[in-house]
């Protein structure tokens, strides 16, 4: 595993394990990989207060959801949560022209039930 790749994706269940808002679950709106953050729906909500500008936009207390450490979040399978793991599946596959080959696919599986995710 890089420095860059997470077990979680955009429209993933997640459940808070840790932090203010331990025990919320939410889907997964974006996924900032470079910053190891998601950002979850109705998860860490904070307050920005914005200025109105000339060109129409009113000015006032917007609340909108802020990123949360992925390390803080785990995948919902069911009504619980789990680890995720990787599995390689071989698969074949089509050329343009027609032809077969095998490859082989790597698919997200649940760690509790061993289930594709």
């Amino acid at each position: 595993m890089g420095k860059n790749s997470m077990n979680i994706k955009k429209g993933d269940t997640v459940k808070v394990i840790a932090g203010k808002d331990k025990g919320a679950q939410g889907k997964v709106i974006t996924v900032l990989r470079e910053e190891q953050r998601v950002i979850v729906e109705g998860v860490n909500r904070v307050k920005r207060h914005t200025k109105a500008v000339q060109g129409g936009n009113t000015g006032g207390i917007i609340t909108a959801e802020a990123p949360i450490h992925v390390s803080n979040v785990m995948l919902v399978e069911g009504d619980d949560v789990t680890r995720v793991g990787f599995r390689r599946d071989e698969v074949t596959k089509r050329r343009p022209d027609g032809s077969t080959y095998s490859a082989e696919r790597s698919v997200r599986i649940s760690r509790k039930t061993g289930k594709e995710i």
